[in-house]
């Protein structure tokens, strides 16, 4: 068994604050070109900073994930989760934690999401299948949910409706199970989009006692089978998806005004994908669902107004 260190090496010749910064956006834009243009809404100070979560989150769903994931042990993610500590502790091991290192010094981050996500990856090397919608929701909060608690400590609160007399001794409202919610909305989506790659690699997200109320068999879904069955199975989990995003809704209004932009233009966005499996039939097996960049744009001034109004 591999025997991990009492502590972990610090990095000898780190590159610069700026230069790490740098280099977790240009990893965002490798990955994720759509999410990186979402992050130019962000205000600029806090831009870097969410791309320094972004590429640790990357980073961390890499190591199940990527093209390496069939060398990742329980001791690889024991060695992460170590590193990660380090973090926490100001002393970065690699490149790309000197900009999470300034983040976690310069917002109210705490460790315990970060944690909870390597969790997450965890469930990734030995579950394949869930039985209840109550065991998916535990992984989808560790690998999504997270991001959401990791997020709102930099995008901030709202803390104008405390400028009264009579408000001044109040705190603001964290809207915590909101930013869980939001994150659990957007994973409930990859999975409906996804169906078909993670059936290729032999994984099933829809729990198993849905499949069977829907009489939809395992076989069915590798064969990808399209059916009256698989669509009203789809309609029963794009509803539940909605409801989460619909719960969502309801904390934006307490970030910070700078923030509901970009949080807004997300939810709208990841919800439409929903709106695209639909209206390719609930073919998520050879039609990959998603949101045409002209429609995102359309969608902005939508969001805008109602970061402004809602």
């Amino acid at each position: 068994m591999l025997q991990l260190p009492d502590s972990p090496p610090r990095m000898k010749t780190p590159v610069s604050v700026d230069e790490s910064y740098k280099l977790c956006r240009q990893l965002i834009v490798k990955y994720s070109t759509t999410f990186y243009i979402g992050t130019l809404l962000v205000n600029k100070p806090k831009r870097k900073h969410i791309w320094a979560i972004y590429a640790w989150c990357r980073r961390t769903d890499e190591l199940v994930d990527g093209p390496a994931s069939a060398i990742t042990t329980p001791e690889t993610l024991a060695l992460w989760e170590q590193q990660l500590e380090s973090i926490f502790a100001g002393h970065p091991l690699d490149n790309f934690d000197v900009a999470l290192v300034d983040t976690i010094q310069r917002f109210p981050i705490d460790i315990q999401p970060f944690r909870d996500m390597i969790a997450g990856q965890r469930m990734d090397l030995y579950r394949s299948r869930y039985q209840t919608f109550e065991e998916l929701y535990l992984y989808c909060y560790r690998v999504a949910g997270t991001v959401g608690l990791m997020s709102t400590a930099v995008m901030g609160l709202d803390t104008s409706t405390n400028t009264a007399p009579w408000n001044r001794h109040q705190q603001p409202y964290i809207p915590t199970e909101e930013a869980i919610t939001l994150g659990i909305a957007h994973q409930l989506t990859n999975i409906l989009r996804d169906v078909g790659e993670d059936a290729r690699r032999g994984r099933i997200y829809i729990p198993q006692e849905e499949l069977a109320r829907f009489n939809y068999t395992e076989q069915d879904l590798f064969k990808g089978v399209v059916d009256e069955r698989w669509q009203a199975l789809m309609r029963f989990q794009i509803a539940r998806a909605r409801q989460f995003y619909a719960k969502a809704e309801k904390g934006i209004s307490h970030l910070s005004a700078d923030a509901r932009l970009p949080v807004w233009a997300s939810l709208m966005h990841y919800s439409r994908i929903l709106n695209v499996i639909e209206r390719n039939d609930y073919n998520v097996f050879t039609r990959r669902a998603y949101v045409p960049q002209w429609q995102k744009l359309r969608a902005l001034p939508v969001a805008w107004l109602r970061s402004q109004v809602l």
